[in-house]
């Protein structure tokens, strides 16, 4: 059994506004199935305290250059035995907004000094210094926010082993050198082989240069960020942990219990791969809710994300608006919210094609489920994807994704090549450049493949046998906290 203390900014249901809280549930919780020793770290916001019951006070903890004394509260993953600490200072965490913006939408302007705190509140209970009588043999931080544990840690003569996981390099937790001294961080640590970016201190280097591991959430994107165009500047660093075997590529797992059509309780009409027709009425579900015509034979293209660059929903505004205006039989259900001006492309898309068209903004979690039961096929063509989780939703639904063939989405979804079909291997639709074009032709052969029956059933099938629990990933993840803690 190891000690495990994994370090989180949001953690499903506590807090979430992406796939990280996904992740930081899934996976401690999978690892306390295999009888690891693992706990929880992340701050108290008033949004997690305002859902939580029980919690008690366990300890709590003088820091250096703070004048409040921080509490470490303790409650429990719900549904699970997890243990949850939670860093509560009311100054920090205690307020409206989400965990990194505020109620509009505009970044905290103390972030800096915000996830500083709570990661010296997780450097104390790492190092036994909180009074919990509990020392983990390994620290499990995840992206720019927990970045400077590894960093403070580096500094003691004796310590855990640390592991770095990178969800997206494109966050990386900037600041001005003041904002540096304002933190009263180490000078030490203020060097190009240190924290130092560039002028600026960046919060993900402190992750990527003194974690004894660096992990990314996807085999390829591993290989990406490598490279200029997905380094964001740090590729010559990440290259170098490369050539050191230091840096691997982990895909993450799903949960299997929460995204089931079986047993699904969002939806109104389970199905399992022994009985595919109820997919049917989820669809006719789904085109009731967007006000949609009801039709099993229009193709029903899924999209639930943010409305960002990176995601690629530019692309798909202009390949269904190409795709429309030929009069394709076809069909758009969106949820997300994001850029005003992509929220806007597709109120225009849906004025134009009102019958064609449904669109939800904002985010809802039981429509998520509905539109991945109901949907012939879900869209992902983002333009970089370090992992991906809703592909691997769509596929247990029966839901073929198409994908850009970047980062995880190209490590979990198999194209839909002829050789691939024949042999039962094919799983989705992949193209290859962020274009309009290639988006629009891959469209195109799902559109030509969704009116052979036959042909798409097997390929839903196939898709609904692939296995993307946790376990493998978290076999994975215990076997290099096995080789630090061993090294050390």
């Amino acid at each position: 059994m190891r000690k495990i203390l994994f370090a989180s900014s949001e953690v499903h249901p506590l807090m979430k506004t992406g796939g990280l809280a996904d992740v930081s549930a899934s996976l401690p919780l999978a690892l306390s199935q295999m009888q690891q020793d693992i706990r929880i770290i992340m701050p108290a916001y008033r949004a997690t305290l305002d859902q939580l019951g029980e919690r008690a006070l366990v300890a709590t903890i003088k820091l250096e250059g703070y004048q409040q004394a921080i509490r470490i509260l303790q409650t429990q993953l719900p549904g699970s035995d997890v243990i949850v600490w939670l860093v509560e200072s009311a100054e920090h965490f205690d307020r409206d907004g989400g965990p990194y913006c505020d109620t509009k939408g505009a970044d905290w302007a103390d972030n800096a000094s915000r996830f500083a705190l709570f990661c010296r509140a997780a450097v104390a209970v790492a190092s036994n210094q909180a009074g919990l009588d509990w020392q983990p043999e390994v620290v499990h931080c995840n992206d720019w926010q927990t970045g400077l544990i590894p960093a403070l840690l580096s500094l003691q003569d004796s310590r855990p082993a640390t592991v770095f996981t990178i969800h997206n390099m494109a966050y990386q937790g900037l600041f001005s050198r003041q904002v540096f001294e304002m933190l009263n961080l180490p000078d030490s640590l203020w060097q190009i082989e240190g924290i130092e970016f560039y002028g600026m201190m960046s919060f993900m280097k402190g992750g990527l240069v003194y974690a004894d591991h660096i992990t990314s959430v996807s085999p390829t994107y591993a290989q990406e960020i490598c490279h200029y165009e997905f380094g964001y500047g740090l590729e010559g660093l990440l290259s170098l942990r490369a050539q050191q075997s230091r840096l691997s590529g982990i895909v993450n797992g799903i949960d299997t219990l929460e995204w089931n059509p079986q047993t699904d309780k969002f939806i109104d009409h389970p199905f399992n791969i022994k009985n595919l027709r109820p997919k049917s009425l989820n669809k006719k579900a789904l085109q009731q809710h967007f006000f949609l015509p009801e039709s099993a034979d229009t193709l029903m293209f899924g999209m639930i994300s943010r409305l960002v660059s990176q995601k690629g929903v530019d692309l798909t505004i202009e390949a269904i608006h190409r795709l429309l205006t030929e009069g394709r039989d076809i069909q758009l259900v969106c949820l997300g919210s994001g850029e005003a001006g992509l929220e806007q492309d597709l109120r225009v898309l849906r004025a134009r094609f009102p019958d064609k068209v449904g669109i939800q903004f904002g985010y809802d979690e039981a429509l998520a489920h509905k539109i991945e039961a109901g949907a012939d096929a879900f869209l992902m063509p983002s333009r970089f994807e370090p992992c991906g989780l809703n592909q691997m939703y769509s596929l247990r639904y029966g839901t073929l994704p198409v994908v850009r063939d970047t980062g995880g989405l190209a490590d979990t979804v198999v194209d839909a090549t002829e050789e691939n079909r024949k042999q039962m291997l094919a799983t989705g639709f992949k193209f290859a450049e962020p274009t309009v074009e290639d988006l629009y032709g891959t469209l195109l052969k799902v559109n030509e493949l969704f009116t052979h029956p036959r042909l798409w059933r097997r390929m839903m099938l196939t898709a609904m046998v692939q296995d993307f629990s946790w376990i493998n990933s978290a076999q994975a993840y215990l076997h290099l906290y096995e080789q630090l803690v061993d090294i050390s």
